[in-house]
């Protein structure tokens, strides 16, 4: 008997000490998003942001680069220097997000258009040869026609990267052999077949 008031015993405390370390914090007080409140003048619990406030990496100060444009204008010019890397980087990124539609060597004739999609316009008609950079920046960063936004697949300086490689297809599908460099153009004589 007495045995089993001590098991008895023993199960009351443990079933005391257990309840005392319950934590409610889901029953702590809070306001749900949207709730009214009775703290705030406005009768909100959503608090405006602070004015100014910038989030952590979103500080954006250098419109040229991540608007591509200067005031209402698209750039002329690559607000960062074009090196082999960055050419490079164009290249594989190129052939990954634009050839699809665009095609190899940017003509317009990629898979999905053989497959029926709308064709694109070729990077090589005048009106996109004389195009400033930034009006490619802008396209890929909103869209434009049946073409989608790229801004949240494509980061900003690897759009940067593709507009170079794309400067440098229009800059080879216009190519003579005077703007081979002397050394070279015995290359190009035996590659004919």
């Amino acid at each position: 008997m007495r045995r089993r008031w001590a098991w008895a015993g023993c199960l009351a405390a443990c079933a005391l000490f257990t309840a005392g370390c319950r934590q409610e914090m889901s029953e702590q007080p809070k306001y749900t998003p949207l709730a009214a409140s009775d703290f705030f003048a406005d009768g909100m619990s959503a608090r405006p942001l602070v004015e100014g406030t910038v989030a952590r990496g979103g500080l954006r100060l250098d419109e040229r680069y991540y608007a591509g444009k200067s005031g209402t204008q698209p750039v002329a010019e690559f607000p960062l220097a074009v090196t082999r890397e960055l050419l490079e980087r164009g290249r594989e990124r190129f052939n990954i997000f634009c050839t699809p539609c665009h095609g190899a060597l940017g003509s317009g004739d990629g898979i999905v258009v053989q497959r029926g999609f709308r064709v694109p316009p070729s990077y090589h008609i005048d009106r996109l040869r004389t195009a400033p950079v930034g009006h490619y920046f802008d396209v890929m960063t909103n869209g434009f026609g049946a073409m989608a936004s790229y801004a949240s697949r494509v980061p900003v300086r690897d759009r940067w990267a593709i507009i170079a490689y794309i400067r440098a297809l229009q800059l080879s599908q216009q190519a003579t052999p005077a703007d081979v460099p002397a050394a070279e153009r015995p290359k190009l004589l035996e590659a004919k077949p």
